[in-house]
């Protein structure tokens, strides 16, 4: 499927008539906040923290509505193929996947879903959303944004607000001027308080956490950065201008996109817009910014204790516990405190310290520390790979190919590799020769060898692989043919 913006195809215009609002779903992110188990290779909206699906998936489930044309998502290149694999798994097909290359906040996307959706007329509105946040009553989170189409379409830029039931220093703060109706006036954006200055807020009653999710009609959004952006407005329709497309998916050009400012659309547009209007959720809410707001999503036991996975809990209170790939977890004589286990990385934090994981992962980050990128586990378009063990000139990986999948032709430069097929089917490519192996079989791929591997069966081929030599990084690749458009 190919999806072109500076042109139209007929998805695009039977879906612009059925609809009335564009969704664009923001999901870029790097995994800082809820490290472990969040990493720059798979951030939180992947993983489903609350529910059996992740918090994409929900957001996508969230515009299961007529209101709502087929969502398009604009997020980081390096998450193309699992954005693209977690839509497929719920069946929506895309309005677009486009992909940033390089992260530039949230103005520079909020320009760019503008510039896509005025190609289908003047009348369009959008929708923009985080992928990352929890909403608990989806028909609420509808008849909020039906609250604010009339003054979108009238060239207000609507914000949704959340009334706050605890002075939170985490969030920013939208102030309502006193009035009436479905939307109200904003009198100005605060950044995050200070704990006395969130208690007064929380006294006045007309502040609302800033949900960081926006309604507007693409032209009001346009002319908003013709007065106030004008230089980004150029680079955007440049970028957009000057994309590509790549398989499922569309490639903003990157020499002119990365001139855009890193900014946020609350500063480069709303703190000086004069056309700004909140419509208050009617429905629970939460961005899920750090373990103990995934804690306050968990349900409690009589000591206040809450979990995830495989977790005890013994003369403890008020703790959280997160356990994944059954690690066992087990808390003892401890008192607001958040474990969090996962195969390669344990943290340790109280819950008031639970904001300063960013911190931590962006030293780790300095140092080089390869936790913070990668789980064990590592998705590729094809399927997964999975460290086991390594040694100086050894490493043993577990692989599973996707029905129908296959990695690119490629071979080695210092290492040579063996493949035990565990379950299900592979069919082997080395030099001129092709094998087909089941079950208990293997092959060996010598150094320098052109290989591939692919998977002919309609089940998940399972396989270990042995490496051996004189190096064996990820980089040590060469590919001659990869249907996955990766570099050849």
């Amino acid at each position: 499927m190919l999806y072109y913006f500076w042109g139209w195809n007929m998805n695009s215009v039977v879906n612009a008539q059925r609809c009335g609002v564009q969704p664009v779903i923001l999901s870029g992110g790097s995994g800082t906040r809820l490290w472990p188990v969040s990493r720059r290779a798979y951030p939180k909206q992947f993983i489903p923290l609350i529910g059996e699906e992740s918090l994409f998936q929900q957001t996508l489930r969230r515009l299961d509505h007529p209101l709502f044309c087929n969502p398009s998502v604009l997020g980081n290149h390096e998450h193309r193929f699992i954005i693209a694999e977690q839509m497929r798994g719920l069946d929506i097909t895309p309005e677009a996947i486009v992909l940033e290359p390089a992260a530039r906040n949230t103005a520079p996307v909020a320009l760019i879903a503008s510039l896509m959706a005025v190609r289908k007329g003047d009348n369009a509105l959008v929708l923009l959303l985080p992928s990352d946040h929890v909403i608990g009553d989806n028909e609420g989170f509808v008849a909020s944004v039906l609250k604010g189409i009339e003054a979108a379409k009238k060239g207000k830029i609507i914000t949704f607000g959340v009334r706050p039931d605890s002075p939170d220093t985490g969030y920013g703060y939208i102030e309502a001027r006193d009035g009436a109706g479905d939307v109200l006036d904003v009198a100005r954006f605060v950044e995050k308080p200070t704990s006395k200055k969130a208690e007064s807020y929380l006294q006045a009653g007309n502040y609302f956490w800033n949900a960081g999710m926006f309604l507007f009609s693409a032209v009001s959004m346009i002319k908003a950065f013709e007065r106030q952006q004008p230089a980004m407005l150029d680079i955007c329709r440049q970028a957009l201008g000057e994309a590509d497309n790549d398989l499922d998916f569309v490639r903003l050009d990157a020499a002119a996109y990365v001139q855009c400012e890193d900014i946020s659309l609350d500063y480069a547009i709303m703190e000086e817009a004069d056309n700004v209007g909140c419509v208050p959720l009617t429905t629970s809410w939460s961005d899920l910014g750090s373990w103990t707001a995934v804690a306050e999503q968990a349900s409690e036991n009589k000591n206040g204790n809450a979990a995830h996975g495989d977790v005890m809990f013994y003369n403890s209170h008020g703790c959280y516990g997160h356990s994944t790939d059954g690690a066992d977890l087990t808390f003892n004589g401890l008192d607001d405190v958040i474990a969090v286990v996962t195969k390669d990385a344990v943290l340790v934090s109280s819950k008031s310290g639970a904001q300063d994981i960013k911190k931590i992962v962006q030293k780790k980050r300095a140092k080089s520390c390869n936790t913070v990128n990668y789980h064990t586990r590592v998705h590729r378009p094809w399927g997964w790979y999975e460290g086991l063990e390594q040694g100086e000139r050894f490493q043993v990986k577990c692989l599973m190919v996707k029905p129908g999948a296959q990695l690119s032709l490629q071979s080695h430069h210092h290492r040579a590799e063996h493949w035990v097929v565990v379950s299900g089917t592979a069919r082997v490519t080395v030099g001129d020769e092709v094998a087909l192996l089941t079950e208990n079989e293997s092959t060996f791929i010598p150094i320098g060898a052109t290989h591939r591997l692919e998977n002919p069966g309609q089940i998940p081929a399972l396989l270990i692989e042995v490496q051996s030599g004189s190096y064996l990084g990820e980089d040590d690749i060469v590919r001659y043919d990869d249907r996955y458009g990766r570099n050849i």
